[in-house]
Order: structure tokens, then sequence, then C-alpha cells
């Protein structure tokens, strides 16, 4: 008998559904020759969306520049570029130094957790959240602790609910904003009192801010830092979303706060840094034309453009089905529709979610892959085109029909 080789216990705890069984089978399927909608992941160049050009000729002209290691903090230009972009929102004591940029915000969030916590530590994270927030928790010895997000306060935390959650194993809090997957845009008046738990408790701030200019309607992005002031705060943002360059693996962390506080924080961030080497280089050359170039993501978000309009034909269907309800998204890539009515009794997201896949098609991701204990929403991206995405939720309603058609009971036999 072959030796069976154990892995690492702490992993059955982790979910990451957007890439997990369900595109599993995705695949599979696609092998056997099935046409699939795959809304699964926010990635748009798979659905057509280029990096913008000034972007892509930033990289082609230092090319040649590329081939050595660079800093593990990252190019000293970019660090340089992202710390006056900082400077121009207001961030306390942005300086290169206490820049890191990293292969994604992905790897920055691991790096991160794994510079702060000690065994059993705890870091308040939203339910729903990103996934991979409460499984680098998990993976680096810590314990996610979910504060409340509800669909009947738009997704929105209760600062009173967070605070009370707070014990003496609390080490940070993480805001995602806009978030994902809720499309919720954050006010200035809750990110305020969110600094202020974290200044009562000397708590880590930890803000997801990748999708900071994704915004709709005349939604308002606060960045959190400049609100932190002295309070610990490390802000992430990217290359990503907002300039459609997913597969450049550029991502970046800013430190600020007092000094003193941060001093151990930021040698760990960079000791573990230099254990990686470095981020990936030619993706770097980018980030000071993304920082002081056209900012191409307002065409697709106003009204009339791409993403505007396939947010349109979400919040349009939803309003129009009698099986959903959805808090329209005022930023990020996705719409998180929650199941009601007949349709939602006995309702599993999961076994909804693999029927879309295997009857209609569709590939969505499940709620509670987002660590939401309720069974009853699922995620879906705006990156299609509008049309497609009337058609994904016609295919949707069809299978709401059917399971609230069996879900009722006939009269005769109650």
């Amino acid at each position: 008998m072959s030796h069976v080789l154990k892995t690492r216990e702490r992993l059955a705890e982790v979910r990451y559904e957007i890439r997990g069984e369900l595109a599993r089978r995705a695949r599979e399927l696609e092998a056997q020759g099935r046409k699939l909608i795959k809304l699964n992941i926010g990635n748009p160049g798979a659905f057509g969306f280029r990096a913008p050009e000034h972007l892509q000729r930033a990289i082609a002209d230092r090319i040649h520049e590329t081939d050595p290691y660079t800093h593990q903090q990252g190019l000293p230009a970019a660090r340089e570029a992202l710390a006056d972009f900082h400077r121009r929102r207001g961030t306390p004591n942005a300086s290169p130094e206490r820049v890191f940029v990293g292969n994604g915000v992905s790897e920055l969030i691991d790096l991160s957790l794994r510079a702060l916590l000690n065994p059993g530590d705890e870091v308040l994270v939203p339910s729903p959240d990103y996934p991979l927030w409460t499984a680098a928790t998990i993976l680096n010895d810590g314990c996610a602790v979910h504060y409340p997000c509800r669909p009947e306060d738009g997704f929105l935390p209760d600062p009173d609910v967070m605070e009370s959650l707070v014990t003496p194993r609390t080490r940070a809090i993480v805001v995602i904003n806009p978030n994902n997957p809720t499309g919720a845009v954050y006010p200035r008046a809750l990110l305020e009192r969110i600094v202020a738990i974290a200044a009562r408790h000397r708590l880590l701030l930890l803000s997801d801010e990748i999708y900071d200019e994704v915004l709709y309607d005349g939604a308002t992005f606060q960045p959190l830092a400049p609100l932190a002031g002295d309070v610990p705060c490390l802000s992430f943002g990217g290359l990503s979303k907002v300039h459609r360059a997913c597969g450049w693996r550029i991502g970046w962390a800013v430190l600020s706060g007092d000094p003193l506080a941060v001093g151990d924080f930021h040698h760990a961030m960079d000791l573990l840094g230099a254990l990686r080497l470095c981020a990936n280089v030619p993706g770097q050359f980018a980030i000071e034309a993304a920082l002081s170039g056209n900012a191409t993501i307002h065409a697709l978000t106003a009204p009339g453009g791409r993403l505007y309009e396939a947010r349109r034909a979400v919040v349009e269907s939803v309003a129009a089905s009698p099986y959903l309800r959805m808090a329209t998204p005022g930023g990020a890539l996705y719409g998180f529709p929650q199941v009601v009515g007949d349709a939602a009794i006995a309702f599993d997201d999961q076994a909804f979610a693999l029927e879309m896949l295997e009857s209609e098609g569709v590939l969505i991701v499940p709620g509670t892959s987002f660590n939401l204990r309720e069974r009853d929403h699922f995620r879906v991206t705006l990156l299609p085109e509008p049309d497609v995405l009337r058609e994904v939720f016609a295919r949707v309603d069809r299978v709401l029909a059917r399971r609230a058609g069996a879900a009722v009971v006939p009269a005769e036999v109650a």
C-alpha cells in the first residue's frame, strides 16, 4: 500500500469556491463541449477588457530593464509614485519607505497577516467577505471573527456590533471598500466610527481598496488612511480591477500611522518581502503611468459605459423577478442577489449553483462561499455584456420558478 501524504489540517476550514469544486465541474463540462457563461471571477481580461494602452506602453518601453531582481518593497520610482498618490489623498506620513509592492493584493494580504498574527490571535472580518481574508487569517494561525453586514442595512456593518466582538486577542479590523461581493460603498461617518474602535483597542486597520475607482451613480469613495491619522493602517490597492490588468499581478500596500507604533510591523513586512525576493518587475513599470495617466475606468462606469449598463441589466432583472431582491451595488464589479419568497423555502445556495451550472450552463458563486451564514445569496460578476446578463437572469428565474413550484404544497394535500 502506498504512503498517504497528509496535508495541513486547517485547510479543511478554508473556503474559496470562486475557483473551487464548481469551477472544476465547469471545466469538465467545457471539455465535453458545453458552452458556459462563467460569472465566478472578476477577471476583466476574460470578458474582452484590456489594460489601458499607456500602461502597456510603459512596460514595453522599459522591458530591457526588467531582468534583475529589484528591492523587496518594489522599484524606487514606483514606490515614490505611490507615496505621492497617497500624499495627495491625505494619507499621513506617506513615503516610499512605507510602500510595499507585491504580486497582487492577494500576496500582500497573506504577508501582512503573517507579519501580524501569533497563534490564536483574532481578526475582525466582514461577513460576507472576499474569502481570501478569512483563508489567510486561518492559514496564518489566526481566528477570523466575522462581523455581520446585513442586506437590510445595505450590507453596511453596525459599529456597535463590531466593537462587541473585540476581545483581548483581537489584533486587526478588515474593511473592504468598495465591497466585494456586495458592492457596498462605505460612508465617511461609518469609517470614522471604525477608526475610533481601532484607536480605543489599539488595532491595525487593514483596508482593502482594490475597487477604489469603480463607482456608480455618483457614489463617493473615502480612503480610510486619512481618517485613521496616527492609528496604524495598511491600505491595499493594485492594477487588477481599476486598470483591468489582473494577469500582471501588481498590487501595493501603504502603511500609515504613528511611526513608533508601526515600526516593528514595518520591519516584519520588509523581512517577509525579502524572503520572496521581489514582486514581478515588468508590471511595476506601469504603476506610475496608472497613477498619473487618464482614469480610463470612468468611461466604463458612467451611464452608457459597459460596466454601468451591465450593472443596470442586473439591477433591472432582479427588480423584475418575483424570486430575487438585491441591494444595488454602488461600486466594484459584482451583484449579490438574495433569493426570496417561495423559491427561498429550503433553499440551498450550493445546490442551486450546481443546478444553474448543470441545467442552464451558468457558473455563479454561492453566497456561503463568502463566509455568509445564510444560504440565500449568490454572486455574479458585472463584466459580461448587458444582454448576456439579462439572459443569465432569465435562466435564474427559470430555475427558481421550478424550485418555487416544488416548494408550494397543494391546498388539497395541506
